[in-house]
């Protein structure tokens, strides 16, 4: 039993590749902020409820059920990870909320002015209650400083261990 946990602990786990934590942050901040706007529909700060993401592309009773709920939420997890590869690409190197806050204000800007026309469950702006811009707006500001965050403190993790390694070999 000894030798057991000796082995174990003897044992070295790779850490998780730097795009695989790319891909986790953006599945679970889209899952997880999604979520949150469910609740916020669901107690009436918003009129926006994550199913929209269904309306164009599926017919049935089903998708205003919890099955729905769940394949939406789903659903916006898998798109959020293509959100977090862009920041990953355009982004990772700015170690600033300010960057996070801002990408979060852009896919606001895309999603409810761009892409509007393709959400007919997303009234056009200039029709939506003030809770509903006012909440969407920080949630997606939330969103962005969650993946923006975790993916520029990551790389300054990368940058500061090979800075740590070359000046060991030096």
């Amino acid at each position: 039993m000894a030798d057991d946990k000796q082995t174990d602990q003897n044992h070295d786990d790779k850490p998780m590749s730097f795009l695989t934590l790319v891909i986790l942050t953006g599945l679970i901040g889209g899952i997880l902020w999604s979520g949150i706007g469910y609740f916020t529909h669901f107690i009436n700060l918003t009129e926006i409820h994550p199913k929209v993401i269904l309306d164009p592309w599926t017919i049935g009773d089903w998708k205003d059920s919890w099955l729905g709920t769940v394949i939406s939420l789903l659903i916006i997890g898998a798109i959020s990870i293509v959100a977090a590869l862009i920041y990953y690409a355009l982004l990772r190197k700015f170690l600033n909320i300010w960057v996070g806050i801002f990408y979060g204000i852009f896919l606001f800007l895309l999603v409810f002015f761009v892409l509007n026309p393709i959400f007919p469950g997303i009234n056009p702006y200039n029709e939506l209650e003030r809770n509903t811009i006012i909440t969407s707006i920080c949630l997606y500001v939330l969103y962005g400083v969650f993946v923006g965050y975790t993916i520029s403190y990551e790389e300054g993790e990368v940058k500061y261990k090979e800075k740590r390694e070359k000046e060991a070999k030096s």
